[in-house]
Order: structure tokens, then C-alpha cells, then sequence
């Protein structure tokens, strides 16, 4: 099978979307619009002053580059007029919504909600809370969804016994990265959002979706099975249309002769691609011990449930990260 993300710039290049780049004060993320531009993943905007990147960045051409400045763009006063619309019913004045649209998180947004660019990435710099705030602000949530979540897209190496589970050794964990203690409701949203990422990315995923649990079908008792429980009964009411069941410990949900003893019924039947933890702490500790044991590529976070996609880097993050981000925004845009 193709490298995924071989396959996800392939699809990108294929329908390219304009992605907004708001952190142009960042050289990585300078760096990274320049490959982008040049190998056709998106068409990249940079939110900045356009005058100080050219005499930054000699080396750079930005002629495949559209570069905006939000306090001098023609779309500065229209953008603080949606702003204050948006937000005055929450304490907003016209003041704080000018002052808000000079800010490149903001305006990103803003040009999202506006139809002129399909997706952002951002985070680099800023803090998962910075980039999450003006997105659920301006760009809310997709219709049928009230909640925000996050999952990382783990990749097995090809020497890895780890290749044999999921989809061909490619497996979608959530929430690893934002809502600390999720309602049942909420669970059932993210696994609604994470079945469409899988779906969306490449289209090389069926989404299989396992709610994962320490109890298999009943085998235990407990208020926290209780809760996985109900997530799956809201998406048995909500008629979703992936294979989903639940609730299941993790290895009923990837190991086919385990599901057969602890789970005969199962709907999936070990070959779960999708696991949806119980909480972060769980997501978020399940990621990072395959990703460290089995030398699994980690991609991700990816931002789920938005309107429009507003992706997070790590602020550690590499210019190659950025430009992988990039990629599957658009594929998801």
C-alpha cells in the first residue's frame, strides 16, 4: 500500500483548496508556504506585512504566495462588522471586534467564515487554546455536532507486528488532545467526527469505530462502562452510517480471536481502525505509548467537529509537519 501521506498530497494536489497560514511571524511556517506553493498542496496564504517578509526572505518567492495583512486588507471592515455580529449577543463592542480582526487568528477565521479560504492551520507559536478560541467563536461547529474533539492518525511502520491491526497498520485514536472528561453525548460526537476524518483523508479508511471501555460487553460494572454504554446507544439512535460497537475493551476491538471469545456478536469483529477512548487521559497516553513501542508515526492532532477545518501544530513542530498539516486540511477542506 502507497505511504499515506503520499496519498493525502496526491488527493490534495488533485482539488486545492486556499489554506491560511495566520503565523507568518514564524520562519517554519514561512518555509513551509514556500513548499507548498511549489509543490501545488494548496493555495497558501500567509496573514502578515508582505513588504517585511520580501526583505526577511530573499530567497523566497512569494509570487506563488498570496500574502494579507489584516489591518490593511479590503476585507478589514467587513470582517470586524461579522465579528461584532457574531459576538455582540455575548458581551462583544465594535471595539473589541476591531481590535480582535487585527489579530491573525481571528481574521483566519473570519476569512473561513466568509467563504474566502477553505481551512488554517496554525499553532506554531500560539497555544491549542489560542488557535481553538476564535475558531469555535467564528467558525463553530458542523451541523448535528456540538463538539469540538481531536485525534491523531497513527501509521504502524511496515516492519512492525502493529502493520496487522486496523487498516493495513493505519489507525485513527480520539480524543487525545481536548476535551479532558467527555459526556456520553460528547463521545458519541467524537466518534460521528472521527469516522467522517477517516473517511476524508485519502479515502483509503472504512471506518470500523471501537468504544473503547475496560469492559467488554458487559464484563464489568461500573459507572465509566455505564457512560460508553450510552455513547453507543446515541449512535444507534442517530442511525449513523459506519460500523460502530461497544463497549469493548482495546484488544476485543483489534484482535479478531479475542473479539470472538470476549465479544462474539461484535459488529466489527476485532478489525476496528477507529478508537474512540473513554477520556484524555486514556487518548492521550494510548497515542504516545504506541507511538514510543512501536515506533508509530503520530499524526495529528487533527481538529474535529468545525465548520471548516482549523488544524493544531505542536509548537515543537518541523517545517515538514506544517506542510503535512497543510495537506490534509486541504484533504479535508
Amino acid at each position: 500500500m502507497p505511504n499515506l501521506m503520499d496519498l493525502i498530497k496526491t488527493k490534495a494536489k488533485a482539488d486545492k483548496k486556499r489554506i491560511v497560514l495566520p503565523e507568518s511571524a514564524d520562519e517554519r511556517t514561512v518555509r513551509a508556504a514556500k513548499i507548498i506553493a511549489s509543490e501545488g498542496l494548496a493555495n497558501v496564504v500567509l496573514l502578515g506585512n508582505e513588504k517585511e517578509l520580501k526583505a526577511k526572505y530573499k530567497d523566497i518567492d512569494f509570487s506563488k504566495i498570496l500574502v494579507i495583512n489584516p489591518e490593511t486588507s479590503d476585507k478589514y471592515k467587513s470582517y470586524c462588522e461579522l465579528l461584532y455580529a457574531l459576538r455582540k449577543d455575548k458581551g462583544m463592542t465594535i471595539d473589541d471586534a476591531k481590535s480582535l480582526t487585527k489579530n491573525p487568528l481571528y481574521f483566519g477565521c473570519l476569512m473561513l467564515k466568509s467563504n474566502d479560504a477553505d481551512g488554517m492551520v496554525a499553532g506554531a507559536v500560539n497555544t491549542t487554546g489560542d488557535v481553538l478560541r476564535p475558531a469555535l467563536q467564528i467558525v463553530k461547529t458542523a451541523p448535528g455536532i456540538k463538539t469540538c474533539s481531536s485525534c491523531f492518525v497513527m501509521v504502524m511502520p511496515d516492519n512492525s507486528p502493529g502493520k496487522k491491526y486496523g487498516q493495513d497498520g493505519i489507525l485513527i485514536f480520539a480524543d487525545c488532545a481536548v476535551i479532558p472528561n467527555p459526556t456520553a453525548e460528547q463521545l458519541a460526537d467524537i466518534a460521528v467526527s472521527s469516522a467522517k476524518t477517516a473517511k476524508d483523508l485519502a479515502g483509503i479508511i472504512e471506518p470500523k469505530v471501537a468504544m473503547l471501555s475496560f469492559s467488554s460487553n458487559g464484563s464489568a460494572k461500573d459507572p465509566l462502562v455505564d457512560k460508553v454504554k450510552d455513547a453507543v446507544n446515541m449512535l444507534t439512535e442517530r442511525k449513523v452510517d459506519f460500523l460502530f460497537d461497544g463497549e469493548m475493551q482495546a484488544d476485543t476491538a483489534i484482535v479478531e480471536s479475542v473479539s470472538k471469545s470476549k465479544f462474539p456478536a461484535s459488529k466489527i469483529q476485532g478489525k476496528a481502525n477507529v478508537l474512540v477512548f473513554p477520556d484524555l487521559q486514556a487518548g492521550n497516553i494510548g497515542y504516545k505509548l504506541v507511538q514510543r513501542l512501536s515506533g508509530a508515526d503520530a499524526i495529528g492532532p487533527i481538529l474535529q467537529g468545525l465548520n471548516k477545518p482549523v488544524n493544531d501544530l505542536s509548537r515543537g513542530c518541523s517545517v515538514e509537519d506544517i506542510v503535512n498539516v497543510v495537506a490534509m486540511t486541504s484533504v479535508i477542506a
